[in-house]
């Protein structure tokens, strides 16, 4: 077997059993049977490269390989000894400043990553994948009006919309509510799916008690963004706190004119069902409508949106563990019995409700990138237990 084939096998070896052991029980970290095989794969590489130091591609990879597995401090090491070997080619000595600034970045050594890709610039490497690289480096230290600026560079929209948004986000939590508006409706002409953005100006319009131009947003927003994640809105919407008064003169918060927690409910109430019954019949859109009138104590009708929502889709669970709680109500139920079906719902409901479409990947809270496999605008309702 060639220098090439041993590579190519250990590197199938750590990429495979890499995602077996995040998926693993034991977590990432334990010493799993794809853990060792992986190890076992890395350790045959090492000895491959002590046998030919003069291969500069094994060396890179072996560092990538390192890296993966989480031992940054070997793959830097790796990257160091090949930056300062003797008549190094300028345009291996550029890779290897490349994979050590992604080695730094990985590790959290923000610095030395900009200072790594900025000599790789230099020497030629790739300007996309920098960029790239870059994007990522911004995005991971909370530079975000920077992440903004590099994913534009690529020309990559959603990721660029997205981080304007958190831009946004960090620039109303400092008290400058205008620029922050300002920097969200650039967002959505950035993209116009940026369900992101579209979520956080209706955030921000329900917040400050301005009804009619969160209706309007939320409408909007309905169209705009894709079917698939449009629940995002509402879901976004839901989270929102009603503000509490301020004093005991009724004065209340963040320009609600003293209106109490009942009456902010029955608004926010009023605006979400006047804008999901100008859509087209749609499950989470109804199951959506249901929880925001339970919200507002208005459980019978409530009932009747979640009825629709079975119709659609008689299985979907969500819909029918509501329907289940409503109907307690009019049962006559031993205390012992009542008590544990409470127990069961309270506990259902704690289920983890959104997964992503590409990697299957479960979460309590809503996501616009997915953690693991980083794919954007993913996230879609658990629509059955055993998805």
């Amino acid at each position: 077997m060639t220098l090439l084939d041993r590579l190519k096998a250990g590197a199938r070896t750590l990429l495979g059993n890499r995602r077996a052991d995040i998926l693993s029980p034991m977590g990432p970290d334990a010493e799993s049977p794809g853990a060792r095989d992986a190890l076992s794969a890395i350790q045959e590489l090492s000895r491959v490269v002590r046998n030919d130091p003069d291969a500069v591609e094994i060396y890179l990879a072996l560092g990538n390989l390192y890296r993966l597995r989480g031992d940054i401090e070997r793959a830097v090491q790796i990257r160091s000894s090949l930056i300062v070997r003797p008549g190094l080619d300028p345009q291996f000595k550029a890779r290897a400043l490349f994979e050590l600034g992604r080695d730094y970045r990985r590790g959290g050594v923000m610095d030395r990553a900009l200072a790594a890709f900025d000599e790789a610039r230099a020497l030629g490497a790739d300007p996309e994948q920098i960029t790239f690289e870059l994007a990522l480096l911004h995005a991971d230290s909370g530079a975000f009006q920077e992440a903004a600026a590099q994913y534009a560079r690529l020309g990559f929209r959603p990721a660029q919309a997205h981080y304007m948004v958190r831009h946004a986000e960090d620039l109303d939590r400092c008290g400058r509510p205008d620029e922050a508006r300002a920097l969200l409706a650039k967002a959505v002409k950035v993209y116009p799916g940026a369900v992101e953005a579209w979520r956080a100006r209706l955030v921000m319009a329900a917040r400050t008690g301005e009804w009619r131009r969160a209706g309007k947003l939320l409408r909007e927003g309905l169209e705009r963004v894709p079917a698939s994640i449009r629940f995002l809105l509402l879901e976004g919407l839901l989270e929102l706190e009603a503000p509490a008064p301020r004093n005991g003169n009724g004065n209340g918060v963040n320009g609600t004119n003293g209106a109490d927690s009942a009456d902010f409910e029955k608004k926010r109430c009023a605006t979400v069902l006047a804008a999901i019954e100008a859509q087209e019949p749609d499950l989470l859109l109804q199951y959506y409508g249901a929880l925001f009138l339970l919200r507002c104590g208005n459980r019978e009708e409530a009932g009747n949106w979640l009825a629709k929502a079975m119709v659609l889709r008689p299985d979907f669970w969500a819909a029918r563990l509501e329907l289940l709680s409503l109907s307690m109500e009019q049962q006559h139920l031993s205390p012992v019995f009542r008590s544990q079906l409470e127990y069961f719902i309270e506990h259902a409901r704690k289920v983890k409700r959104f997964v992503c479409g590409s990697c299957g990947l479960r979460r309590e809270h809503t996501f616009c990138v997915c953690p693991r496999c980083r794919s954007w605008h993913s996230a879609t309702f658990r629509m059955s237990l055993q998805d």
